[in-house]
């Protein structure tokens, strides 16, 4: 398995909240997200390690979703 770092969108932060608590559910950003699950990134993952070692990566389908939410 590659090594990246956990893209957990359930997961509790300090700051900021869970994206639950700053999202309304029918947010554009939930169809992005969404939209972005269903993608198929396997050539973006195709050239990392599949032996998990060296430095994390930032998950693929997190890149998409932001670079996406940040055109908007």
């Amino acid at each position: 398995m590659a090594n990246f770092i956990e893209c957990n969108r359930e997961q509790q932060y300090l700051l900021p909240p869970a994206l639950q608590d700053w999202l309304p559910p029918k947010d554009l950003a939930w169809l992005i997200i969404d939209a972005v699950d269903a993608m198929d990134l396997s050539a973006f993952y195709k050239k990392y390690r599949e032996d998990g070692q060296g430095q994390g990566a930032q998950e693929w389908a997190l890149i998409c979703a932001t670079h996406n939410l940040l055109k908007l």
